[in-house]
């Protein structure tokens, strides 16, 4: 449930450990075509990057992140929420907010992420490309996305 306790504030070097906590509980409970090797080098990656180099946003109660969104060129970069936040209204809030303060219109999305290709979908992006391989080079095939106006306009008459 949305309550006014939840906030969206812009990212912190003091939240990064939080940053990077939240996308590894994510990508652990979506993610689970990755290969373990797979999965330890990116995470290094994700340690490594400066989210300043982003417009990142965290979804926050009181002191903790409960989720977080980079956009970069209007393309959004990174969604994740804990996944004990999920289904709960977050994630939509969350790019919502890249959509309309950032003016997000794009996505990148694991083609074998159906959780999130059904959610980006429902919002209103359409895949318009497809990739055999990440943009890293691993085996792991992306769905390029577009937002559709006038599918996001139906759908977000529904948001909190």
């Amino acid at each position: 449930m949305l309550t006014s306790l939840f906030e969206i504030i812009p990212y912190t070097e003091k939240l990064k450990p939080q940053l990077v906590a939240v996308w590894e509980k994510s990508v652990i409970a979506t993610h689970d075509f990755l290969s373990p090797t797979d999965f330890n080098e990116i995470k290094e990656s994700v340690k490594g990057i400066n989210f300043y180099d982003l417009q990142v946003y965290c979804l926050m109660n009181k002191n903790q992140v409960l989720g977080f969104v980079g956009v970069y060129e209007n393309k959004v970069e990174m969604l994740f929420l804990d996944p004990q936040y999920m289904g709960q209204g977050h994630g939509y809030r969350l790019l919502t907010f890249a959509v309309k303060e950032l003016n997000a219109d794009k996505v990148d999305v694991n083609e074998q992420n159906t959780s999130a290709l059904k959610f980006y979908q429902k919002f209103g992006f359409n895949a318009f490309e497809r990739t055999d391989k990440d943009d890293q080079g691993r085996n792991y095939p992306l769905l390029r996305m577009k937002l559709i106006p006038s599918n996001h306009y139906a759908y977000s008459q529904h948001l909190p």
